[in-house]
This record gives structure tokens, sequence and C-alpha cells, in this order.
């Protein structure tokens, strides 16, 4: 959980993020939802021969990028993956030279190294949400993912 600074004087904003992968690997696709008060801005994409974990992350990364100012963000994610390496996993790896606990390499190193680059001026909690449970921001990402991991099947 970045934390740089102070969370007083930033926008606090909510992150849905959603992937999926279409044969894993396999055509992918990731949403966002960012949304600030009333303000809402959707975003997605897709990549050919990706794993459902890599898109997740996708969406993570991509979802930080869009915000122009370090933010409170409250990060809402069905990924178990995303949302413990985050909250327990990621600055172990990290001072452990990319090893796991078990001394085998980070899965998907390059793009963890990009999140922490991306979230590093922001403030992040994570809340991890049950899928396909009518949450209707995860039930639009996974649409959304969906959606895009079909056009790059």
């Amino acid at each position: 959980m970045p934390n740089n600074h102070t969370s007083d004087t930033k926008k606090n904003i909510k992150l849905y993020t959603d992937g999926s992968s279409l044969g894993n690997p396999g055509g992918g696709g990731w949403a966002s939802i960012l949304e600030y008060g009333a303000k809402k801005k959707i975003l997605s994409g897709g990549a050919k021969n990706v794993t459902n974990n890599q898109m997740e992350l996708k969406a993570v990364i991509e979802g930080l990028k869009a915000l122009k100012m370090p933010c409170s963000v409250e990060l809402f994610s069905d990924s178990k993956y995303v949302i413990d390496a985050i909250s327990k996993y990621i600055f172990n790896w990290q001072k452990n030279n990319w090893k796991t606990s078990t001394k085998s390499d980070v899965k998907n190193k390059q793009m963890w190294q990009e999140f922490l680059e991306v979230s590093k001026i922001h403030n992040i909690k994570t809340t991890w949400i049950k899928a396909h449970n009518g949450h209707e921001q995860n039930e639009i990402c996974d649409t959304l993912a969906k959606e895009q991991a079909n056009l790059y099947r």
C-alpha cells in the first residue's frame, strides 16, 4: 500500500477493476471504473496471449495511470491475486529481489514493477469483492473485460 504522501489534501477516488482471459493464456481483456464524487471514467483494453492474472493487474495499472495527481484510492477487485499481492506480498517480493517466500521467481514481475511505479504517489486501500455477486461496478468491469477478451481471441 504505497503511502508516500499525506492524504488530507488528496482526492478520494474509487477504482473498480476486473480482468478476463479466454484460454488462460489466451485473448485477454481488462476494465477499470474510476469514480470521484458524481464523476465516472470507464477504461478498457486487451491483449493477445495473456493470463487472467495479468489482465486483473493491467486493469489496476491502467486505472492508476489515468489519475493525473496524487489521490487516495480505494481499490475494489474480485482478484485475490491482486488484492493479496498489494496488501501482503509486494514489498517483501521487492526486498527479496523479486523472489517469493519459497524462493521462486515472482510471476509478472515487470507488471508488478510498473504497478509500484504508477502507485507510488497514491495512498491505496484494497477491498476484495466477491465476483458475480451483483456488485454493479464489478459486473460492468466483468462485461467490458470479457468483451475485450473476445476481440483478442
